[in-house]
């Protein structure tokens, strides 16, 4: 895709003490304050029926808040404001195209609804397909190329329209694995290209980490936490949060001066005596002689992956864990290994109150 044209038109949103409740007992979305700045690309990462889509809707005009509630693009109230007055953009899973329209027809319908000229449609039109890399499907149409292809034909015809706030509601899911890995690069990139404001809505943690600015995680109708890509995974705030994203070993235990003690050996954990649980992912555990270890464990059992090899080890604790070994590691099932974990890289989370 050619990223050498830059668009700067996005608006800070605000929201502040947006709810959503369908039925009394059961609300969908809990109060929530949140402000996504002016070219942010923010991800809404959750399991089904968290709330993710349902905020989606109230910022695209959607749906209504409970009362109380409001929304701003760049400090003009749009709470009250139907979606066809936001100027927002949105794309679905579903992608929503015209199969008896050609590709370029599909891109500037929008535009066309609107009265642009057929000329400046034109022009507009060639710039986004060459920017989507679908110049040569122009005159194609949209039921004759594929799925992949679609989704980046919706994604044009949303940007035509210079939307202020661009809507992505799981629009890679109905697509196969592969390529969703190629597309999420795709449009990351082509979305920083356009410097847009960008909510995309999600239940993939590895697609919500190749897009996200920041990743919003939700659970039971609210934000359990908020950063960067890289502050999620590292330091989740919650358990929830830990558990859901990514692959996350959990060791419960008492700690007695400062060592967490199991059947296999200890962990040194520092601090006052108490009851805990130890938060660790697998990549952070080092595989060393036994000989030398404070903690010792045996693989019951090892998943090739290529550059590496997870190992699913016992060490005396309720269940097993999983080690991120390199691949060329020699180890098989039976094997006693020693385990070294870097004391910055085990977290104690406190109990989740959601």
């Amino acid at each position: 895709m050619n990223q050498a044209v830059r668009i700067a038109h996005g608006v800070t949103v605000e929201i502040a003490s947006v709810g959503k409740t369908f039925q009394a007992r059961h609300p969908a979305l809990l109060p929530t304050d949140l402000t996504i700045p002016a070219g942010e690309i923010l991800v809404l990462l959750g399991p089904s029926g968290c709330g993710k889509t349902t905020l989606l809707r109230l910022i695209a005009g959607l749906e209504q808040p409970d009362p109380g509630g409001s929304i701003r693009f760049d400090q003009e109230d749009v709470t009250g404001t139907l979606i066809e007055h936001r100027q927002v953009g949105m794309v679905f899973q579903s992608y929503a195209l015209f199969p008896n329209m050609t590709v370029a027809e599909n891109v500037g319908y929008g535009l066309k609804v609107r009265g642009v000229t057929k000329c400046k449609r034109q022009v507009e039109v060639e710039r986004l397909l060459a920017m989507v890399g679908l110049t040569e499907f122009a005159a194609r149409r949209v039921d004759r190329i594929s799925g992949g292809q679609r989704q980046r034909v919706a994604l044009a015809r949303a940007l035509a329209i210079r939307p202020r706030v661009l809507l992505l509601d799981e629009p890679l899911a109905a697509l196969d694995a592969s390529l969703r890995e190629h597309l999420r690069v795709e449009i990351a990139a082509l979305l920083r290209a356009f410097r847009i404001t960008a909510v995309y809505v999600t239940h993939d943690q590895a697609e919500a980490m190749a897009i996200g600015d920041r990743i919003a995680v939700m659970s039971r109708g609210r934000i359990v936490q908020i950063d960067t890509p890289e502050v999620v995974y590292q330091r989740p705030a919650t358990r929830f949060a830990a558990q859901f994203v990514g692959v996350m070993n959990r060791v419960d235990g008492c700690v007695r001066g400062g060592r967490l003690s199991l059947p296999s050996g200890s962990l040194e954990i520092g601090g006052s005596d108490r009851d805990t649980a130890l938060w660790f992912r697998p990549e952070s555990v080092r595989v060393i002689g036994a000989e030398n270890a404070g903690l010792v464990g045996t693989v019951i059992g090892s998943t090739f992956f290529g550059a590496t090899r997870r190992l699913t080890v016992v060490i005396g604790a309720e269940k097993p864990i999983l080690i991120d070994a390199p691949a060329t590691l020699g180890v098989a099932n039976g094997d006693r290994i020693g385990l070294s974990i870097e004391r910055s890289a085990v977290l104690e989370l406190p109990e989740d109150t959601v």
